[in-house]
């Protein structure tokens, strides 16, 4: 276990090689739990997580991954695969009507759930990537999802074999001012 939110923040890697080894159910459970307790618009919790261990279905899944993406074979040789989706018109809503500029904020909420899905894994010795490229509606078709949600993203988790090397980050000051823009 990591010592500080910060050391699983910085040490954490976009893991898209998997050891050949199940991930216990605890741990599982563990990673799902820091879903649960994410935060989300007006405590919304607008996702529901297809966990995938089903060989078949993730080569109907990756079926609508692109060879091209650095993930695709992570689909079928990670043991378990997130499907990160969400309820519509829900999040970023009040009296069933949009509050927000962006209209509907379930890619907000995702988004938050795909990183405690990350550091969460990653806190307990697991790897994930965040998959974002790929025929959304295929992949969602192979899931059986039904109207009412969409699908985010996918993130393969598992054990590394493999964890690359830190990507070069910008320094605060290319990233934030003060007062203004």
């Amino acid at each position: 276990m990591k010592d500080t939110i910060m050391e699983v923040i910085k040490s954490r890697r976009s893991v898209r090689n998997f050891e050949d080894k199940a991930v216990p159910e605890d741990l599982l459970q563990a990673v799902l739990e820091a879903v649960r307790w994410t935060p989300s618009w007006a405590n919304t919790q607008c996702w529901q997580i297809v966990v995938i261990t089903d060989p078949a279905v993730k080569e109907k899944v990756q079926a609508a991954v692109p060879k091209s993406n650095p993930a695709f074979k992570s689909i079928v040789n990670a043991p378990v695969v997130l499907a990160l989706c969400a309820r519509l018109n829900s999040s970023g809503f009040y009296k069933d009507m949009v509050t927000t500029k962006f209209g509907d904020w379930f890619m907000f909420d995702l988004g938050l759930a795909a990183q405690s899905i990350a550091l969460s894994a990653h806190a307990a010795g697991l790897g994930t990537v965040i998959v974002g490229l790929f025929e959304h509606d295929k992949a969602a078709a192979a899931l059986q999802m039904p109207e009412g949600y969409e699908l985010v993203s996918l993130m393969p988790l598992g054990y590394p074999s493999k964890v690359p090397s830190a990507p070069k980050r910008k320094e605060i000051s290319e990233i934030s001012s003060s007062n203004s823009f």
